[in-house]
């Protein structure tokens, strides 16, 4: 990338070509600014299986100039289910979110690779420089020096840190993240599709202490389904021999179709497991001339659902902030990080937390407590209630107030 790209008062220096990081980029292009990614690895590479994105993501990949219509992913009835199959709760749609952003319903699943390789896709040649792990950083008095391991120093005018959990930027700007296992372990699983199961609806499903759950999604346009185990786990834990076996057995104890979903699975390219880990949340993810977004400020726990569309959402909105102020300008960057925050902090700290509270209650609760839990979900609609107060309100008006993304 030659000088002449790199010019005073625009240069964007980003940690990590993940989703947040790339979705950061792709925003700020857009608004005339000049980017760089450093990633650490010879190339991005997404992992895990399929997500779940909802409709406020997909719109903002769609500003990106994604086609994100029927052949993009799996539109979902979401319910939650307990292991014989009965439905506890049904998240409902909102017909003004549906209306305004012209994107019916409110998940999609689709294969975590395909989603991303489309925006890796939009990426002018040169914005990600590869094999460059940033080490750290200092601040200068007109702009931020950016430094590497075995690399020479890049200056630019703000870094954003979306270099995941274990960020080297955001442990500098604030310190040691205190990462604690919040006691689960998670398996994610794809498979293609096989039939005769109802497409348009997708089941979180519980036992006492396990969650099982499976969705419809596309890969490359073509009908799969994924599906995934939330189990106890801890730090010391070691993983099962044989993971096939485990996850069979898991699943036995769930209604259909959990069970078959194995027998349609490879083992060895469509099963990835993850420890899970947290951080105490954050009063902020900005300090000086540095951002964080994703899980380099707010790791986010299975039971939300949300971790690649939350950090894709955080690129856009951290890009909407600056607005294509001139970066040499500090008043200016102070301003911007302060709308970010503000914007982003409170509302994905209340999402991360009332998914971390989800988890222990359906992982950890005493036998007894367990039993009541499981009679009140299954007799009443409180479990849909709680969903739709802690979990639904705050992204719908969240969707309402992106006025630019709306559909005329």
């Amino acid at each position: 990338m030659s000088e002449a790209t790199w010019r005073k008062g625009r240069r964007v220096a980003i940690s990590g070509a993940g989703p947040g990081g790339v979705s950061a980029a792709l925003a700020m292009i857009r608004q005339g600014y000049d980017v760089r990614i450093y990633e650490r690895a010879p190339e991005p590479k997404p992992l895990g299986g399929a997500v779940l994105l909802s409709t406020p993501v997909l719109a903002v990949m769609r500003s990106y100039g994604i086609d994100v219509g029927p052949s993009f992913g799996s539109k979902t009835i979401v319910e939650f289910r307990n292991n014989r199959g009965h439905t506890r709760a049904r998240l409902p749609f909102n017909a003004s979110v549906e209306e305004a952003l012209g994107i019916p319903g409110w998940h999609y699943g689709v294969l975590r690779s395909t989603a991303f390789a489309k925006m890796l896709d939009l990426l002018p040649d040169g914005v990600i420089v590869p094999n460059h792990s940033v080490t750290g950083y200092d601040e200068t008095d007109d702009g931020v020096r950016v430094n590497f391991d075995g690399a020479a120093p890049v200056e630019a005018d703000i870094l954003v840190a979306a270099d995941g959990i274990r960020s080297r930027v955001t442990e500098q700007a604030f310190g040691d993240p205190q990462l604690f296992h919040v006691g689960l372990r998670v398996w994610l699983a794809w498979c293609g599709d096989f039939g005769g199961l109802d497409r348009s609806t997708g089941a979180i499903t519980h036992a006492r202490d396990v969650q099982a759950s499976y969705f419809p999604m596309l890969h490359n346009g073509k009908p799969g389904w994924e599906w995934w185990i939330v189990e106890k786990s801890g730090p010391d834990a070691v993983p099962p021999a044989d993971a096939e076996a485990h996850l069979r057995e898991r699943l036995s104890h769930f209604a259909d179709p959990l069970p078959r979903f194995p027998g349609h699975t490879n083992f060895d390219t469509q099963v990835f497991r993850w420890e899970i880990y947290n951080r105490p949340s954050l009063d902020h993810w900005t300090k000086g001339r540095m951002a964080g977004l994703g899980d380099a400020v707010h790791p986010v726990s299975p039971y939300a659902a949300y971790g690649m569309g939350m950090a894709i959402e955080d690129g856009y909105f951290l890009a909407r902030a600056l607005g294509g102020r001139d970066l040499s300008d500090r008043a200016a960057i102070a301003q911007a990080f302060a709308r970010y925050e503000d914007e982003r902090v409170a509302y994905v700290t209340h999402h991360v937390e009332f998914a971390r509270k989800l988890g222990d209650q359906f992982h950890n609760a005493p036998k007894p407590v367990a039993w009541l839990r499981d009679k009140i979900f299954d007799n009443t609609r409180l479990l849909e209630k709680l969903i739709t107060k802690d979990y639904l309100k705050d992204a719908e008006v969240m969707s309402l107030s992106l006025r630019e993304l709306h559909v005329p």
